[in-house]
C-alpha cells in the first residue's frame, strides 16, 4: 500500500518562503514519477510541479507560475518529496497534494493548506 502525508503549510506573509514536504511509504520515491498540485479556494486542481523517476533522467518541470519561485525536489533515502516556495504570492494561497505514480496507478495525500497574506 502506497501512502503520501504531506506537511509543512501554513500562513505566511507575502514575499516568504515555505517547504512542503511529502513523506512517501510502500513505495520507493526514486522509482516513481512524483507531482505537487495544488487547489486555490474554489478553483479546480492544477499540477504544479512534477518529476520523473530516475529512470526518466529526473526531469523537472513547472507550471508557468511558478518558474523561478518554486523548486520540486526528493529525498531517495529518507524517501520523501520536497517543494521549495520562495517569494509567495497571495495567488499561492491553496492546499497542496503529493502525487506518486507508480504501478500504473495515481496515489495521493491528504493535502497541506498554504495561505499567503497580504
Amino acid at each position: 500500500q502506497v501512502r503520501l502525508v504531506e506537511s509543512g503549510g501554513g500562513l505566511v506573509q507575502s514575499g516568504g518562503s515555505l517547504r512542503l514536504s511529502c513523506a512517501v511509504s510502500g513505495f520507493p520515491v526514486g522509482f516513481a514519477a512524483m507531482s505537487w498540485y495544488r487547489q486555490p479556494p474554489g478553483k479546480e486542481r492544477e499540477l504544479v510541479a512534477s518529476m520523473s523517476s530516475a529512470g526518466g533522467g529526473g526531469t523537472t518541470a513547472y507550471v508557468d507560475s511558478v518558474k523561478g519561485r518554486f523548486t520540486i525536489s526528493r529525498d531517495n533515502v529518507k524517501n520523501m518529496l520536497y517543494l521549495q516556495m520562495t517569494s509567495l504570492k497571495q495567488e499561492d494561497t491553496a492546499v497542496y497534494y503529493c502525487k506518486c505514480t507508480a504501478r500504473l496507478s495515481d496515489y495521493w495525500g491528504q493535502g497541506t493548506q498554504v495561505t499567503v497574506s497580504s
